[in-house]
């Protein structure tokens, strides 16, 4: 991403999980983090969840770290799995709180499945396990890998995917199903962004002009696992079409294949680039 002009170069990381959903870190852990390692401001992205926020946005305040109010809301289409940024969204809009509800309710059943068809397949697996990974988050299918790991069950979290819990496997079970252009409405009704997450990783670039025409606001063009080449890309997409640019690491943990916090380097633009949209939008 271009840095900023005549300023110091300041980073940021517009994409983190915690423990809310299926991080492995605590909120503490990931603001002390994020402080120590000079970060201007991150974002929140819980899968489904916001239960980090406004705790957050008081820690960053006393850190000296902003907090870019985010959330990171599934959708499916023909049998893609796309997921999809809010920044910006009021979590106190009653439509949203209802939905995200919903959503978790949804994950809860969806565990108990998934849960059940292992033990079904012979694998002894308490369902216990999985809530007390779990705590009070969104339960997502890597809790059910770590309990896995917990229970010795599988040697690695990787085997639990591939063999038992993911996509195709006799354990699977699906999410609740919502269209990309449902959850960009549902975002911008709560006055967000909705954003693009990973497109490089989801192969979906097809689709991209389509998803702009629904409602789409920005691109997540900086991630782990984008190279230079797909940032080039995605950031010439957004200056074409006006869109928002961010990006960040994706952090849930070290042990997740996924980098450290504050990786790929993402300058302060990419919030400049949201709060631009945000205020066109509010004209």
């Amino acid at each position: 991403m271009p840095p900023e002009t005549n300023q110091p170069k300041k980073h940021v990381d517009l994409h983190i999980h915690t423990r809310y959903s299926d991080g492995s870190c605590t909120l503490e852990e990931i603001m002390a983090a994020a402080a120590a390692r000079g970060l201007a401001a991150v974002s929140i992205t819980d899968h489904d969840c916001t239960d980090a926020y406004p705790r957050a946005m008081d820690m960053g305040a006393a850190m000296g770290v902003e907090v870019i109010p985010g959330v990171e809301l599934s959708s499916e289409i023909q049998g893609i799995d796309i997921h999809i940024l809010g920044y910006y969204v009021d979590f106190g809009n009653s439509e949203f709180i209802a939905k995200l509800q919903e959503m978790k309710e949804a994950r809860f059943l969806r565990a108990q499945k998934i849960v059940s068809n292992l033990n079904k397949q012979g694998l002894d697996l308490r369902f216990e396990t999985v809530l007390n990974i779990a705590g009070e988050g969104a339960i997502g299918r890597p809790h059910i890998a770590s309990a896995m790991l917990k229970e010795e069950l599988v040697s690695s979290f990787r085997e639990a995917f591939d063999v038992f819990i993911g996509y195709n496997s006799p354990a699977y079970v699906e999410k609740l199903k919502m269209s990309p252009k449902e959850v960009f409405d549902l975002i911008k009704r709560a006055g967000g962004i909705p954003v693009l997450a990973h497109p490089g990783v989801t192969g979906v670039d097809e689709r991209i002009q389509e998803f702009i025409r629904d409602g789409l606001l920005g691109i997540e063009v900086s991630h782990t696992e984008h190279p230079d080449a797909a940032i080039r890309h995605y950031l010439k997409i957004c200056k074409k079409n006006g869109l928002a640019f961010t990006g960040g690491s994706d952090f849930h943990s070290s042990n997740h294949s996924k980098f450290e916090l504050g990786f790929p380097k993402v300058t302060y633009a990419a919030v400049e680039s949201l709060k631009d949209k945000l205020c066109k939008r509010s004209r």
